[in-house]
């Protein structure tokens, strides 16, 4: 068994996540010395005993109670490995959460979660806009299972949010609280705190829970569980694999949540694999690197675009204003405005375009949170299947293009939005 969680201290001092992602939760010694986890490419693992295989299968389907000083051991791919467990073990560390479930995507991270806690009748309350994948499931899939969505513009108060949630629980019992913050495309951002006093007043019968779905920010600017958040949700494709060559989901929390997440994992088989979590724990361990230069890169970025003649509007955290209640909820919940950025070009969807196929150095693709910067057209692509007058209420334009800065020089990526806007 080549895992262990350490204490994390050294010295008497606890060490900050940034060392820890070095070899927090491995010892070399029981890989043969191999500085890098191995990946433990295997499907299933041996007994050494009979009546052990029998003690690790009654603690995997919660048939008795986990012993103080008992491990889970190793049975099976779908239900445990060792490179998911020292991932999960070290995905903690930044959302300063108790346990953390690995997946094979951030859309199987979000479908398992909400089928862990959903029932039949339930009602799901939602902020919008939110990622289109997410966007379908709510309104498109969970209802086959007799599920309702119902939403609420991100950005409103916590007034308007109860009246929603008052009607909402008219037509079922409200399961959970769902929300996406800062808001995809349009970066408008939801008060945590606010959500989670609403979801605890509505937990007399049954725990309402509050998920969090963290992508946009990511670990290093934002952490939901210190702001109430029972669940935080992470499309680990983005900016915790940050290099467009693995697609992955997270899902953090009280380990008495994700205990029962693992649970449905099992059964659907959602989990991710050991060479994605082989390459998931390469990334993190440049995480803040990354993160810290996208972003500022990122505030060059736009003051460049909130100063062009072409651009009508910039969505961009770094340039809230202090009257702007956005801003409060701002400084009250991130520590950091990160790297992506929408902005409206002058025109409509062939202005925005003409801008998009005379990109060079910036990558036309979907995705965001990797090295390289990426432009993509919302209204076209990731939120094409929302229905389009929703599109137009929620802000997500003909016009609106949306960038995903990356670590390239920022007046390189500024020369590129320079020639391209001179097309529109």
């Amino acid at each position: 068994m080549s895992k262990r969680k350490p204490d994390g201290y050294l010295d008497g001092q606890p060490l900050h996540p940034e060392s820890l992602m070095m070899g927090y939760g491995y010892r070399p010694e029981l890989s043969q010395g191999a500085v890098k986890c191995p990946i433990f490419q295997t499907s299933t693992f041996v007994f050494e005993r009979a009546e052990e295989g029998k003690a690790f299968f009654e603690l995997a389907y919660g048939l008795r109670k986990q012993g103080p000083n008992e491990e889970m051991g190793l049975i099976y791919s779908r239900l445990n490995n060792p490179d998911l467990e020292i991932l999960e073990d070290r995905l903690t560390l930044w959302d300063e959460a108790e346990a953390s479930a690995v997946f094979a995507s951030g859309m199987a991270a979000i479908s398992t979660t909400m089928l862990t806690f959903l029932r039949p009748g339930d009602v799901v309350l939602h902020s919008e806009p939110v990622y289109g994948g997410t966007d379908y499931l709510l309104k498109h899939i969970l209802p086959m299972f007799g599920v309702r969505a119902i939403g609420f513009p991100a950005g409103a108060g916590e007034d308007e949010i109860a009246a929603i949630l008052g009607r909402a629980e008219a037509v079922g019992r409200l399961g959970m609280i769902f929300v996406e913050t800062p808001g995809n495309p349009t970066n408008a951002l939801v008060d945590i705190e606010a959500c989670a006093r609403l979801a605890r007043a509505h937990s007399a019968e049954r725990r309402v829970v509050l998920a969090i779905d963290n992508t946009f920010l990511g670990p290093l600017w934002q952490q939901p569980l210190r702001h109430g958040a029972d669940l935080v949700l992470y499309s680990a494709t983005k900016y915790i694999g940050g290099h467009s060559d693995v697609i992955a989901g997270v899902c953090l929390g009280a380990s008495e949540l994700i205990g029962q997440v693992k649970g449905f994992r099992t059964i659907l088989g959602t989990m991710a694999a050991p060479n994605t979590a082989f390459l998931l724990m390469r990334s993190l361990e440049t995480l803040k690197l990354r993160m810290t230069c996208q972003m500022k890169n990122a505030r060059y970025v736009a003051d460049f675009l909130a100063d062009h003649p072409k651009v009508a509007r910039v969505h961009y955290l770094g340039h809230l204003r202090e009257d702007d209640p956005q801003h409060a909820i701002y400084r009250r919940q991130c520590s950091g405005p990160g790297a992506m950025i929408s902005f409206e070009v002058v025109g409509g969807e062939a202005e925005a375009f003409r801008l998009l196929n005379a990109l060079h150095l910036i990558k036309l693709a979907v995705s965001l949170g990797s090295t390289e910067s990426l432009a993509e057209h919302p209204a076209s692509m990731t939120h094409a299947d929302v229905d389009p007058e929703e599109r137009m209420e929620l802000g997500i334009t003909p016009a609106m293009v949306r960038v995903s800065v990356g670590v390239e020089h920022p007046e390189d990526i500024i020369a590129d939005l320079r020639q391209a806007l001179e097309r529109v």
